[in-house]
């Protein structure tokens, strides 16, 4: 096999398929990529039986047809730190990789294509197409509250639920729930789908901010993601999701408007006190105390305390009420308006956070008892 191909091309392929090849493995081969030269095409492939992805490199100089598997993360090392001109791949005699670039020669060795394991074929059953940005955008708001428990693999994942071409992608960990949802195009029936958090955000690595489509493939237990020249393949979850609609509040006691920038560094500096030095696995609520026009936001622990006020816009009754600090957090980061409300029932029900602008993403989190 050889092929003469322009180091930009290489590492866009490269880049797009890297991330899933496994580290820490038994079979070497796992951690590899494999490289195929046919019809004036270069096909780029990783697989760790996971999640497995491939992209293919267009009209390319192909001298000779073949393939083989070299180490992903030293190959696609080796072609980040070459000139950017053309580069030129073989195989030796000896079966080793030769790459040459204008004065630079490296060679690495190689193993047996026929060992790889190649995707599987997906049959897709169902299918919806959406804007790479609007989808990458659903990942952003969601994937960070999926859960990291393993005992309870099922909340992994991110629930795509698709309803009357509305795609609801949510996620939860027992302690909050992120929601976003999106019109999408759709050929098939509605469906719901969980995938696992951790490929979703492998996914979201591959979208660009533009407007041409990603095509979503579901067959029984696995999921095809189309973008230009990749596919992604990944396993679903088996398992019931939370019935999501049921636990979002429709009633609240207490509405606030605020600045979200305003909000965000208060908690941030109130925090450093949330989690104790002295007690390592101790982590403090921070307090809000919600009056009129101002939210007093506070922590004791045993290292000190902390206190900050905001002003903001209240309707409804005042309240008293404790977070993780973390939590509000990561919405908070995950949000793009200038302001926020928030909602709430009393001090021991949910707080439901939206955008002012965007009524697309909802956030709820569970209060900490004071």
């Amino acid at each position: 096999m050889k092929l003469i191909c322009e180091k930009e091309k290489l590492l866009l392929g490269l880049n797009h398929v890297i991330r899933s090849s496994v580290g820490r493995t038994t079979n070497p081969i796992l951690e590899g990529v494999l490289i195929t030269l046919k019809n004036n095409e270069v096909t780029l492939t990783t697989n760790d039986l996971e999640i497995g992805m491939e992209y293919v490199i267009k009209n390319v100089e192909i001298v000779e047809e073949g393939k083989t598997v070299v180490d992903s993360k030293m190959f696609s090392d080796i072609i980040r730190k070459l000139p950017d001109t053309d580069i030129t791949i073989s195989i030796n005699n000896k079966n080793l990789l030769l790459i040459e670039c204008e004065d630079s020669q490296y060679k690495l060795s190689t193993m047996n294509a026929d060992d790889f394991p190649t995707l599987p074929t997906i049959n897709v059953e169902k299918s919806i197409s959406l804007p790479q940005k609007t989808f990458k955008d659903m990942i952003k708001r969601t994937s960070f509250a999926v859960s990291m428990d393993e005992n309870r693999p099922v909340f992994t994942g991110c629930l795509l639920d698709v309803k009357k071409n509305s795609l609801n992608m949510v996620a939860i960990d027992g302690f909050r729930l992120a929601q976003r949802v999106a019109p999408v195009f759709s050929d098939s029936e509605d469906f719901k789908a969980i995938v696992p958090g951790k490929y979703l955000n492998e996914v979201s690595k591959n979208l660009m901010e533009i407007n041409d489509h990603i095509k979503i493939g579901i067959s029984k237990n696995q999921a095809l993601f189309e973008i230009s020249d990749c596919k992604i393949v990944t396993r679903l979850l088996e398992g019931d999701f939370l019935d999501y609609n049921k636990v979002i509040p429709s009633d609240k006691e207490t509405r606030i408007t605020i600045s979200k920038s305003d909000l965000q560094g208060a908690i941030e500096r109130a925090s450093i006190f949330s989690i104790s030095s002295q007690e390592k696995e101790k982590k403090y609520p921070i307090k809000l105390n919600i009056n009129l026009d101002n939210v007093i936001i506070s922590c004791t622990s045993q290292i000190g305390d902390a206190k900050e006020e905001v002003n903001i816009n209240t309707e409804g009754k005042e309240l008293e009420i404790g977070f993780n600090p973390k939590y509000l957090l990561d919405t908070l980061k995950a949000i793009e308006d200038d302001e926020v409300c928030l909602d709430f029932g009393s001090n021991i029900s949910p707080c439901v956070i939206r955008p002012i602008t965007d009524e697309k993403f909802t956030y709820m989190v569970l209060p900490m008892r004071l």
